[in-house]
């Protein structure tokens, strides 16, 4: 950190002069030294001082620089280094509660697909995803990554799509279909014809529209620069009548030295600082401390639904067993004959039939893209697509994620599947709503019917569905500025550039994508959607002790001012004062570190959520 070398340099030139003119009793050497190097420091803030301002942003630097400026003009050279050692720290406690993390491309670059398996002449060879050319043929392993864009050509395969699009529910890929690069193949091997190279490939889309977003911050003006121009202005006012009614230019410096935006530069970062401190220790992790005032102002929020409003794991939902069958029967016959098997679908089966012991699957048989057959306790079982397991029926397949069992050579019935609503995802809207949140969006990947239904369970207020990352983008940029900031809530790959270019992105990170946590300014450690709102309860008191923290020391300045004014504080005694008022703001601004009762939005599950 500059700021922190800055802050070293002034130190150890502090301690040389102290020994130069208390040790040597060299005066004059230790006045040139401290003159030298804080018309060094003073040129420095001025240069850095002239690029905020053409950047469009204001600051407390040319009320600092007046006061060091002035303290050495009139040979108060030890009042200047002071004032000089409070800013420098002040500045590198600045950049450490700004600091950013800039590896939001490395997680997405570091997940993407980097190995293809290219089939030549029934050989297949390992090579770099790069090298992979539009009409080569590759295969995708079970449980692989898509490397690059293209179509099937070979086998059938459901792909979990989730990371990409937030659709929840497994795609069938058959003959000719499209398939989408980071999309994990989920049960046998498949063969495909490339037809985009890597970097034209889904995945490095979402890579590109991370670094667009980036290049684009949304500009936001801190805490403290919102209270520098009126404080500088007063600070000169009351600095020049003192000069003008004494002549004597020392009373200018005098008031200038109390005046030193020390509790502004120094109050604010304990603050936030603190905040971002107890808001890890409630399993949040808030990257800057500018986030903590954004999310304290935030009118609008926006959610992914797969995995962040849902759990983004499919669970069994209904057993609906045909006449003759029972619904115990039929999942324990359908578990045993999957039990084996590495079928997305039939991990739930065996999952949710965990509580019962198994039998044994004998003359186990998969059909690709089929199903099973084998034997489980003297009875032929079928488990799959309806066509498999029903070849004559007439009746159509059930519109939601689902697959059929026969027994015996007869159709027992369905086992259905749902992305389960988060107990806690119901309370957790209402508690927004109640801390200020206007408007409350869901942004998906998924089918509008399945988002409009689950928006009602959950108290959405608005829905936009069949989104791809880039309509998301357009949609978060599209809310108007009377509803920002906002917030994007998201677990996925696909909501990386979401988050990027959100005012604030929040990544629910127990369960997400590495991508996603990285391209946030702030990660949920636990897997609770109701700690958003314990990071927006967490900003809002941050930022009111900031507040009355940086007003004490205002308010304190503004008196010792007044009476420097006078003549009777002395510009050294006067800097030292100082330190008391860095002090009295400081102890305020720590008590952002204390938990207070905040909101329970977990309380209670909603009735529709008990039911799923």
């Amino acid at each position: 950190m500059r700021h922190y070398y800055k802050l070293i340099l002034t130190v150890s030139v502090g301690v040389l002069a102290l020994i130069l003119e208390f040790g040597f009793h060299w005066q004059l050497a230790a006045q040139v030294l401290i003159t030298v190097m804080g018309s060094i420091m003073a040129l420095s803030m001025l240069v850095e001082m002239i690029k905020t301002l053409r950047s469009g942003k204001y600051g407390v630097d040319l009320l600092a620089i007046t006061a060091i400026v002035a303290t050495l003009a009139v040979s108060e050279y030890w009042a200047g280094l002071v004032v000089l050692i409070m800013l420098t720290g002040g500045d590198s406690l600045e950049d450490y509660a700004a600091k950013r993390a800039n590896t939001e491309l490395k997680a997405l670059l570091d997940n993407s697909p980097q190995v293809a398996h290219r089939l030549v002449d029934s050989q297949l060879t390992d090579i770099d995803v790069d090298a992979a050319q539009v009409g080569d043929q590759l295969v995708v392993k079970p449980g692989e990554l898509v490397p690059v864009d293209g179509h099937l050509i070979q086998g059938t395969a459901l792909f979990d799509e989730s990371s990409l699009t937030g659709e929840s529910k497994p795609v069938e890929k058959a003959l000719g279909d499209d398939l989408m690069s980071g999309a994990v193949n989920g049960d046998s091997a498949v063969t495909m014809i490339v037809d985009k190279v890597a970097a034209d490939s889904q995945y490095q889309q979402l890579v590109k529209l991370v670094r667009e977003s980036e290049a684009r911050p949304a500009k936001f003006v801190r805490l403290a620069d919102r209270y520098a121009v009126p404080f500088t202005l007063v600070a000169y006012v009351i600095a020049g009548v003192a000069w003008a009614l004494s002549g004597d230019p020392h009373r200018f410096a005098e008031v200038l030295v109390v005046a030193s935006p020390c509790p502004l530069i120094l109050a604010a970062p304990v603050a936030l600082v603190s905040g971002m401190s107890r808001s890890s220790r409630n399993g949040i992790v808030v990257k800057t401390g500018d986030m903590l005032e954004k999310m304290s102002l935030a009118k609008s929020a926006a959610f992914d639904k797969t995995g962040t409003i849902t759990s983004g794991q499919l669970t069994v939902n209904q057993i609906q067993p045909q006449a003759d069958f029972t619904a115990a029967e039929i999942l324990h016959l359908a578990a045993s004959a999957e039990q084996n098997s590495s079928h997305i679908l039939a991990r739930s089966i065996v999952k949710y039939a965990a509580d019962q012991p198994l039998s044994a699957a004998n003359d186990l048989a998969e059909v690709t893209g089929s199903g099973v057959t084998a034997t489980v306790d003297g009875h032929l079982v079928k488990v799959g697509k309806l066509a498999f397991v029903d070849p004559d029926t007439t009746t159509q397949p059930l519109a939601q994620t689902a697959i059929y069992v026969a027994i015996d050579g007869h159709y027992a019935g369905v086992i259905t599947f749902i992305d389960n609503v988060r107990p806690e995802a119901a309370a957790t809207l209402q508690a927004l709503h109640a801390e200020g949140v206007q408007n409350v969006m869901m942004l998906t990947g998924d089918q509008r019917a399945i988002a409009d239904r689950i928006a009602a369970e959950v108290g959405i207020d608005t829905v936009q569905a069949d989104l791809l990352p880039a309509d998301k983008i357009k949609n978060l940029k599209a809310v108007p500025n009377d509803q920002r900031p906002v917030i994007m809530v998201g677990d996925g790959v696909n909501d990386a550039p979401s988050l990027a270019v959100a005012d604030v992105g929040i990544a629910m990170g127990a369960h997400g994508s590495t991508a996603a946590s990285e391209s946030a300014d702030v990660v949920i450690l636990k897997d609770d959607l109701s700690r958003v709102v314990t990071a927006i309860q967490i900003s809002k008191d941050t930022l009111n002790v900031a507040k009355q923290a940086v007003w004490i020391g205002i308010a304190i300045c503004t008196i010792l001012m007044l009476i420097a004014s006078s003549g009777i504080i002395p510009a050294l005694f006067g800097a030292m004062l100082q330190e008391v008022v860095d002090t009295v703001s400081i102890l305020w601004a720590l008590r952002a570190l204390s938990d207070r009762a905040q909101t329970k939005t977990t309380s209670k599950k909603s009735p529709s959520a008990a039911q799923n």
